[in-house]
């Protein structure tokens, strides 16, 4: 354990994770399409968030000395780094990341709101249980575990949200305001627990060392209040600029969800490779096994050699 919560700490893995990150983000634009300036300036924030919630001073202060920097380092995680590095990929690229048969499978799922909301729900309150905190501070390979974990739920939080990711069955936006007003309420119970405890609930934190004198459980209420209204504010900031965008859209006779290319091109991908698949299956029903084959073939030379 560190000797000092502030004690500095040079995280090299993480660095050479972002830099090889930002090296197949450059090489992978160069190869679909060229992004944008803005594209280019929200995937930079994504990776510079990711940096900010698995390095000094923040992931020290997470790992070992308290609550409140594991909520926000889980924030990042959830709400700031998926929708970022989404946003920052050009169309061509997310087509080319997601094509793939498992990931579309996974991002075809996780696209309905109640699937999406169920594994955000699991994720958050399995990786912020006494045993996954104490993990977390003890083991480094533990800790990376949850961290992979509650970035795949931040991604899966935004899939129904995210018009980039294509071939999704988005819901409308009424439908996607209400899912996000959901995923505010439903996955962060755990905050109003903390927020109204009056004993320490996590004996990793309240023997640990402590930040500026604050007490454990003056440090859980606060990531209480954290967890919850940061997540409030975020998640209810985007269904209200969602809703008043459709409503732009509507009051100028436009589609408020029109259908974009890239969801036709998915969809006839899915079909085409359906329909392959149909016809393997079919070739394999009605072709004799090997076996068969040979005898006959057999059968039929050694006929034309008595002939």
């Amino acid at each position: 354990m560190l000797t000092s919560p502030l004690t500095f700490h040079a995280h090299w893995t993480t660095w050479v994770v972002v830099a090889v990150l930002a090296g197949a983000y450059a090489l992978g634009a160069a190869r679909t399409a060229r992004p944008s300036g803005r594209q280019i300036a929200l995937a930079a924030a994504g990776l510079l968030g990711l940096v900010a919630a698995t390095t000094w001073p923040l992931a020290d202060l997470a790992a070992h000395t308290s609550l409140t920097a594991l909520v926000v380092q889980r924030l990042l995680f959830l709400l700031a780094v998926p929708p970022l590095v989404i946003l920052g990929l050009p169309r061509p690229l997310v087509a080319r990341l997601t094509r793939p048969r498992p990931v579309d499978w996974v991002l075809r799922r996780c696209a309905r709101p109640s699937i999406a909301v169920a594994v955000v729900t699991i994720i958050a309150v399995a990786t912020a249980t006494t045993g996954a905190v104490e993990a977390d501070g003890a083991s480094a390979w533990a800790r990376l575990g949850l961290d992979v974990a509650l970035l795949f739920a931040g991604f899966v939080l935004w899939t129904p949200v995210l018009t980039e990711l294509p071939g999704t069955d988005r819901p409308s936006s009424l439908g996607r305001a209400a899912y996000l007003v959901v995923q505010s309420i439903v996955p962060s119970f755990l905050a109003v627990v903390w927020i109204f405890a009056r004993h320490p609930l996590y004996p990793h934190f309240a023997t640990g060392p402590r930040l500026l004198g604050v007490s454990p459980v003056l440090d859980q209420q606060v990531a209480g209040f954290v967890a919850k209204f940061t997540t409030i504010a975020v998640l209810w900031t985007v269904a209200f600029v969602s809703l008043t965008r459709a409503q732009h859209a509507a009051a100028r006779g436009g589609d408020p969800d029109p259908l974009l290319w890239s969801d036709v091109e998915r969809h006839l991908e899915r079909a085409e490779r359906s329909e392959r698949i149909e016809r393997s299956e079919r070739r394999r029903v009605w072709l004799p096994p090997r076996s068969d084959v040979d005898e006959s073939a057999g059968g039929t030379e050694r006929r034309e050699d008595r002939g």
